[in-house]
């Protein structure tokens, strides 16, 4: 079996480590960005499986990120899971209104990460405990 690649792209190096071990710990192929830039040109690179993505980057926020890879035909289908630090009550509706499959707020636990990353690449079948969470 071949495994998913996850793009995380948070300009938080610590964050961005730790999502990363994360999800190699899980078996996930990984690959990271820190800005909005950055994590298009990685996009377009490697057409990742799913996009971890913070709002608050330098570069071209994670909202920028959203609406350059919906305007592209072969980055368009790829989900987005929005991790951030920023206020949920602002940014969770207008993330989810833009595409994004989830929105956590950080500190995110590793158990809600990877249970919503496999449910957004249709491993696992959605669980009652977290599907307020999900965009759809």
């Amino acid at each position: 079996m071949t495994q998913k690649k996850i793009l995380v792209v948070d300009d938080d190096p610590y964050m961005r480590l730790a999502l990363e071990v994360r999800l190699r710990a899980s078996n996930y192929a990984v690959v990271c960005a820190g800005d909005g830039v950055a994590g298009i040109a990685e996009t377009r690179k490697h057409l990742p499986d799913l996009i971890v993505l913070d709002i608050g980057l330098p570069a071209g926020d994670g909202f920028t990120v959203m609406e350059r890879l919906k305007t592209n035909s072969s980055m368009m289908s790829i989900p987005v899971i929005i991790v951030s630090a920023s206020d949920a009550s602002v940014n969770k509706e207008r993330a989810l209104k833009a595409g994004a499959t989830a929105y956590l707020q950080k500190p995110v636990k590793s158990t809600q990460l990877l249970s919503i990353v496999r449910q957004t690449l249709g491993e696992v079948k959605a669980l009652p405990a977290v599907v307020y969470e999900l965009g759809a």
